[in-house]
């Protein structure tokens, strides 16, 4: 995303050996006619990019970002990964997306892991992924995990990446994403309630959670120590999702 590579590659390169480094391919090249390439060589050039941004000569996992089923149908874009993986460039491999095409690259059986929509507010891979790849037991982690907090909005928000999330809330009507839960910050306020959700659903093993205040990951750990729904609770959200769910509201990438 624009210089965010060479931003993480400045701030920890020189103590690479601290941390878990992951990329996605993909992205757009001057080569590939500003538009994404996923042929086999058009992901390892991806890579080589990516590796020199980052300060690094090897990342620990490497996704494919979004690229629809069709393309993975080619497959051109696993043969790239795999070659990445046999070089050393990768130690593990995967893909990220939603929908169709993340079952698709979890049958394959040629992914170490798998990054997917998971939230109160989508809910598709529950049923139709995630149990899958439990099977292969691949690693899964859950991107929007709390919806991109669309209930602290009261009117649809002006920004795209939030809108359909706010949409689907205003017709599942949880009442912990309305009038004074949606700020609490307890137990049983909407952050709690929605990221235990997505964090304790069986074969999620890693939250994206993305903020720009750093007392914010204290407070999100203190918010998942609570652990499990209240068994009811978890099924009010799955029997709301399950009535109301119309059959547009599938993963959003």
């Amino acid at each position: 995303y624009i210089d965010a590579e060479v931003a993480i590659g400045k701030a920890v390169s020189h103590r690479r050996k601290d941390f878990l480094l992951f990329t996605k391919c993909g992205h757009w090249s001057a080569e590939g006619g500003n538009r994404s390439d996923w042929t086999k060589a058009g992901v390892l050039r991806s890579l080589e990019r990516s590796l020199q941004r980052l300060g690094t000569d090897a990342v620990d996992l490497l996704l494919l970002h979004s690229c629809s089923k069709s393309e993975l149908e080619q497959g051109e874009g696993l043969e790239g990964l795999e070659a990445a993986k046999k070089s050393g460039k990768a130690r593990f491999i995967g893909y990220s997306g939603d929908s169709q095409a993340a079952l698709y690259a979890v049958e394959t059986g040629r992914i170490d892991a798998l990054q997917i929509s998971v939230n109160i507010c989508d809910q598709e891979a529950l049923d139709l992924v995630l149990p899958k790849a439990r099977e292969r037991d691949l690693a899964v982690i859950a991107k929007r995990p709390i919806a991109n907090a669309a209930w602290r909005y009261d009117s649809l928000p002006d920004n795209g990446y939030h809108q359909e999330y706010w949409r689907r809330l205003q017709a599942l009507k949880y009442d912990f994403a309305t009038g004074d839960a949606r700020a609490r910050q307890d137990a049983d306020g909407a952050a709690s309630v929605a990221m235990r959700f997505t964090a304790m659903q069986p074969g999620v093993h890693v939250l994206i959670v993305g903020t720009s205040k750093p007392s914010r990951i204290q407070q999100n750990i203190d918010l998942l120590r609570a652990g499990h729904l209240k068994p009811e609770r978890e099924r009010t959200i799955r029997e709301r999702w399950k009535a109301v769910a119309e059959a547009t509201w599938t993963g959003m990438t």
